[in-house]
């Protein structure tokens, strides 16, 4: 079993960002605590909002940082040092332009272009070693428009899909604590929303 103690979702802060692509991480973790009954609240000390509650009988806190994207390392570090959260022991949520709108992948490691998870990996040491939920929202197919995707509205069919893929995520984090990586990762991976 996968022993999360922390799952982070990324997102920017502020009214104008809450509904763009770019915080489909954040979106995950205020649905998995509507889910459980985790209550989120600003936590300075933590540049975040966080809550810690019970998920398939184990104790995990949760936490999107307030912070700008890129600077999403400053609250996950404080609250992994902290309470000494190791990287094996977190998971971090996040937009991926490299899936489609309804799909969503586990994976443990490894880079990333994404630069909230780039920021996290400079402020953990450079360890790598964390577990992600990329959480698919498409690639414009212009480099040049990546900004203007990632901080626009997602199109209502194109919602819909994400939606789909963050409600099977979080039927998967329940699989995740109590039987494992490989079993969550191989219902989350045969997964497509339609």
């Amino acid at each position: 079993m996968a022993d999360i103690q922390l799952i982070v979702g990324l997102g920017n802060p502020g009214p104008e960002y809450e509904k763009t692509r770019h915080n489909a991480g954040a979106w995950f973790v205020t649905a998995l605590a509507r889910q459980y009954g985790i209550s989120l609240s600003l936590e300075n000390k933590f540049s975040g909002l966080t809550g810690r509650g019970n998920i398939a009988g184990h104790d995990v806190r949760l936490l999107i940082p307030v912070t700008f994207m890129n600077r999403s390392g400053q609250a996950v570090g404080a609250m992994t040092n902290f309470y000494r959260i190791e990287p094996a022991n977190l998971l971090v949520a996040f937009d991926e332009l490299d899936l489609p709108p309804g799909i969503v992948k586990l994976k443990t490691g490894g880079s990333s272009s994404q630069n909230g998870i780039r920021d996290i990996v400079a402020k953990m040491g450079n360890n790598k070693d964390f577990h992600r939920l990329r959480i698919g929202i498409g690639h414009p197919g212009d480099k040049n428009k990546v900004t203007g995707h990632v901080l626009g509205k997602a199109r209502a069919e194109e919602q819909q899909l994400i939606d789909a893929a963050i409600d099977e995520a979080i039927r998967c984090t329940e699989i995740l604590l109590k039987d494992g990586m490989t079993k969550a990762m191989n219902r989350l991976h045969s997964f497509k929303a339609e």
